[in-house]
């Protein structure tokens, strides 16, 4: 499960506050509690536009959806399964894209309650989950959305603790196979989509005041006191 993640760098201040990422760069502000729904930066190779940093809806929405609300419940795609369900196999096929992250939050059940926990990387200050993207072209009166999801697969030794599962964190060297839309290797796709390595991540538990989407401020990140 990816159900909050953030995004803060690195920033470059030209007047205004731009998000870089594999030198694109996007008008985007740092963002400490990115949640389903909202529009959030995605990198992806557009059929006519190339490659691009752009803006989608966190929630994919399949082009046969009747209405786009199905999108929240389509915020993650499981690696095992994302070649055959019908919501995600075309995109799978045709519609890959990274989804850069500073870090990702996950809640661990302790007692009756549950402890949100910031996981990042060691060694980068921004990484990238594989992902999805859909073009779905509006319906009685709705503007198209273009949404995208997030590819999950079983937890690594980290975050087992916290949850059974985590997003699917691609090695850099794999970014260009996973964006090729010509690639179509099925398999070799779904061998990068592995368990991140454990030594190189760190969680620790924040707040509870991540629990509020309202609340997004670099505060977040604070460890929890002991």
């Amino acid at each position: 499960m990816c159900g909050r993640y953030a995004l803060y760098g690195p920033v470059s201040r030209k007047n205004r506050e731009t998000f870089e990422f594999r030198e694109r760069e996007i008008d985007f502000g740092a963002r400490y509690n990115a949640a389903p729904t909202q529009n959030l930066p995605v990198y992806r190779v557009h059929p006519e536009r190339g490659r691009e940093l752009t803006l989608l809806r966190w929630g994919l929405v399949p082009a046969w959806a009747k209405d786009p609300s199905i999108g929240a419940r389509m915020i993650n795609a499981r690696a095992e399964t994302v070649a055959e369900k019908s919501a995600f196999r075309s995109a799978f096929r045709r519609r890959r894209c990274l989804v850069p992250m500073s870090g990702f939050y996950e809640w661990e059940k302790v007692g009756g309650r549950k402890v949100p926990h910031f996981i990042h990387l060691l060694n980068t200050d921004v990484f990238a989950a594989a992902g999805l993207y859909e073009y779905w072209p509006g319906k009685d009166g709705v503007e198209p959305i273009e949404s995208y999801t997030i590819l999950t697969t079983e937890a690594n030794e980290l975050i087992r603790t916290l949850h059974d599962r985590m997003p699917a964190l691609l090695a850099e060297n794999d970014y260009e196979a996973w964006l090729d839309p010509g690639n179509e290797k099925a398999q070799a796709l779904e061998q990068m989509l592995k368990p991140f390595p454990a030594e190189e991540m760190r969680a620790y538990p924040i707040s509870l005041r991540v629990n509020n989407v309202k609340n997004d401020g670099p505060e977040l990140l604070e460890p929890a006191p002991a």
